[in-house]
């Protein structure tokens, strides 16, 4: 007899499946207490290893040649990117661009276009970064200086520090090439290719789920508080200011962002990394000593509020904070470097689920079973149209033949 992992209640229903289980993940697990683990390693261990020992620990074998003898995007693909619409949101150009990359490249293998868009994402996202930012022609991609050493040498970043900047980028990216199976965009990536789309059109819709202020521009959003918490307090404010004026922004019901996790009961131990790393090389930039007080005025005011499970501060905190820091001060690309990471683990958990899972024959396709709430009766004169419609849009997904859907 199978074990019960869950039991569903109708109070379960709405709520983003928030807690309900739906699969395996062999890339990645959150523990409460300890923290992310890629594989079996926690992510302190692998920030002290090169992206590429990292990656190839994930996938499960050395994928140092594969980076290098595939990192080098088709031009045709650079050159359809410079010719998009410049004045749309960065990620919208970064999801086409993924489309692209695959109308030009793939070869309808989800393993062999999985390590293709891993080694090709860096030289796809500075072109779109470049193009977006104006920042001139994207030098030719030279995987040989390595995977974030060539991803910092193909950026046109003005006026930066490449030493100093390549080390963030490779930092921020070894923090977030995947975060278990269950967070929006690598859902989303698996359920679109349990339809079969290939590799790419999942990678993409991965993205446009990333850029959602909830998820990907969470770092966007968290950077953009710690600016108005430095407008309103000055670069000379201590802890205990910070801590007065975060009671004050409850008060008066206001957000404050960047700390709390779902499933995280401690500090966020990709944060500390980061906290540790601006708090040495950048503590007097503005931005991040702001960062590190809130770090500990946070905690202190949302412990005053026994409903708050975890009042810790996660990485949104201070990778922002951190990338300005480092000369990167651009917060509307901050999301596509967030995608430059996770589409490496999504693309792993999409070749997993369509070639290894359930001895070889893939998952099936992703179809949640909605119940029809509301009942039939002869007439539907008693009841609203908005609820006549609710019932219809339920028989069309439970009943299909009923109703014939355009596929």
């Amino acid at each position: 007899m199978s074990d019960v992992l869950f039991e569903i209640k109708e109070e379960n229903l709405e709520t983003g499946l928030r807690g309900i289980p739906v699969g395996y993940c062999i890339t990645s697990r959150v523990d409460a207490e300890k923290g992310l683990f890629y594989r079996d390693k926690a992510v302190t261990e692998c920030v002290q290893m090169q992206p590429e020992e990292v990656l190839s620990y994930l996938y499960g074998s050395d994928l140092s040649k594969e980076l290098v003898s595939r990192g080098v995007c088709d031009q045709a693909v650079i050159d359809h990117i410079e010719k998009l619409p410049g004045k749309v949101a960065p990620m919208k150009l970064f999801s086409t661009a993924i489309l692209l990359l695959g109308m030009f490249e793939s070869k309808q293998d989800y393993r062999e276009d999985a390590l293709n868009l891993i080694a090709k994402i860096p030289h796809l996202a500075a072109a779109v970064i470049n193009y977006h930012a104006g920042w001139g022609k994207t030098p030719p991609s030279n995987p040989e200086l390595g995977y974030m050493q060539n991803f910092t040498h193909l950026l046109n970043v003005p006026d930066s520090d490449k030493k100093i900047l390549g080390e963030v980028l490779t930092l921020f990216n070894i923090l977030h090439y995947d975060h278990g199976g269950g967070n929006l965009s690598a859902f989303v990536g698996k359920a679109v290719a349990s339809g079969l789309t290939d590799l790419y059109g999942s990678i993409a819709s991965s993205m446009c789920a990333l850029a959602g202020p909830r998820h990907g521009c969470a770092n966007q959003v968290a950077l953009e508080f710690v600016q108005s918490v430095l407008d309103e307090a000055g670069t000379e404010a201590t802890e205990k200011d910070l801590e007065n004026l975060l009671r004050k922004r409850l008060a008066e019901k206001k957000l404050v962002f960047g700390f709390g996790h779902a499933v995280l009961r401690v500090e966020d131990p990709r944060a500390a990394i980061m906290y540790d790393y601006s708090a040495k090389n950048f503590p007097d930039h503005p931005l991040v000593r702001t960062a590190l007080l809130l770090r500990k005025a946070g905690p202190t005011v949302l412990k005053e509020n026994p409903k708050i499970q975890n009042p810790y501060p996660n990485l949104d905190a201070i990778s922002g904070s951190m990338l300005s820091g480092a000369g990167f001060p651009y917060p509307e690309y901050y999301t596509i470097l967030f995608g430059v990471a996770r589409a490496c683990g999504i693309a792993m958990q999409i070749v997993y689920e369509r070639l290894e899972a359930r001895d070889g024959k893939g998952t099936p396709i992703v179809r949640s079973q909605i119940p029809l709430q509301e009942p039939l009766n002869n007439s539907c004169t008693d009841i609203s149209a908005e609820k006549f419609y609710k019932i219809l849009f339920s028989i069309s997904i439970n009943f299909p033949k009923l109703i014939p859907i355009s596929k």
